[in-house]
């Protein structure tokens, strides 16, 4: 790594990134932008760097939006995400645009440094909490099921819901009231941490029951 850019716009988290880089990359060249129409404008204009650390949130946009101009531009420039956020609303977006690592703005430059130092090893720089997250994420929603097991009532009600039938329907084949299939339907829900019979479908099929 010979030169790494850097889009954040607190100067306290320029330091302390600074800090990390130097510890892995002894004389890297840092470019550091505080505003996303400045790093776009380099992305543009510019040779592009070997590593790019990205702020996600910033005064006029989402660090999201360099990331996937450098990779149109750069595939080859690492982009790393540099947040405080750890939901899915932040991290998948930025996976989504091309990032290959998502860091943690509460760890300790030391623990940040740590994780850069595996892109030489080419190990993606994933905070831990991240690393869990995408885990969980791409994980079937099994999880659930195993927590908190369905009934045999509430596996026959799931396995009709999920074909596509309606709560009628589930009703008249299972010899039961409608009310009793709507009663049924909602602990199924509960226990799935599902909302609607789509996304109920969805965990019956990831768990094997259609």
């Amino acid at each position: 790594m010979k030169s790494v850019w850097v889009l954040e716009d607190l100067p306290e988290s320029h330091v302390w990134l600074g800090k990390a880089l130097e510890a892995v990359f002894p004389g890297i060249a840092v470019q550091r932008y505080s505003r996303l129409a400045d790093a776009l404008e380099a992305a543009r204009t510019q040779p592009p760097p070997d590593l790019a650390l990205v702020d996600l949130s910033l005064p006029d946009g989402s660090g999201v939006t360099l990331i996937k101009l450098l990779n149109d531009l750069a595939p080859h420039t690492v982009c790393v995400v540099a947040s405080i956020y750890d939901d899915d609303l932040h991290l998948m977006p930025a996976l989504r645009a091309g990032a290959q690592g998502f860091l943690l703005k509460d760890q300790s430059w030391e623990q940040i440094a740590e994780l850069l130092r595996g892109i030489a090893e080419g190990r993606p720089p994933l905070s831990p909490a991240i690393a869990r997250r995408l885990l969980a994420h791409f994980r079937p929603q099994m999880h659930n099921f195993m927590i908190e097991p369905l009934t045999q009532r509430e596996t026959e009600v799931l396995g009709i819901i999920a074909k596509g039938m309606t709560l009628a329907e589930a009703a008249r084949l299972l010899g039961i009231s409608p009310h009793t299939v709507s009663g049924y339907t909602k602990e199924i829900y509960r226990k799935l941490n599902v909302s609607s019979r789509a996304e109920a479908a969805l965990t019956a099929r990831n768990i094997g029951l259609v």
